[in-house]
C-alpha cells in the first residue's frame, strides 16, 4: 500500500507546483505608465502639460502631470483631483503619478502610507 501511495502522492505536489498563465494587465494598476506608449500617446501627453521621463525602480517612461489643484491645502483625499493628499503638508500632491512613499490622507481622513515602485 506504502508503495503506491507515496507515487501518488509525489505526483499531485508536483502537479500543484505547475505555474498559472498570468493573464495580461492592460492597466498596469498606475495611471499614466504604459511601457509600450507610442509617439502619440507621447504627444497626447505633452498636449495635456505632461512630460514622458523615466520613474520608478524599474525606470519604466511615465506620463507626469501636474494637477490643477497641486499645492491646495486638503485635509483628505478626496480634496484633490489625483486623490492624494500629502499628510505632512497637508497639501494635495504637486506631481502625478506619485513614486515612492509617502504618508496621505485617506478618504476619511486617517494618515496611511503608500509605496508605489
Amino acid at each position: 500500500m506504502r508503495e503506491f501511495v507515496l507515487p501518488v502522492l509525489v505526483a499531485l505536489a508536483l502537479t500543484a507546483c505547475q505555474a498559472e498563465t498570468p493573464e495580461p494587465d492592460a492597466g498596469y494598476g498606475l495611471a499614466g505608465y504604459n511601457p509600450n506608449a507610442t509617439d502619440a500617446e507621447k504627444a497626447a501627453c505633452a498636449a495635456q502639460g505632461g512630460e514622458y521621463r523615466a520613474a520608478g525602480l524599474g525606470g519604466f517612461m511615465t506620463c507626469f502631470t501636474t494637477p490643477k489643484d497641486a499645492g491646495k491645502s486638503c485635509s483628505k483625499s478626496t480634496d484633490c483631483s489625483g486623490n492624494i493628499c500629502l499628510a505632512r503638508s497637508r497639501s494635495c500632491a504637486p506631481i502625478m503619478p506619485l513614486f515612492g512613499c509617502n504618508d496621505i490622507l485617506d478618504a476619511e481622513g486617517r494618515q496611511v502610507s503608500l509605496c508605489v515602485d
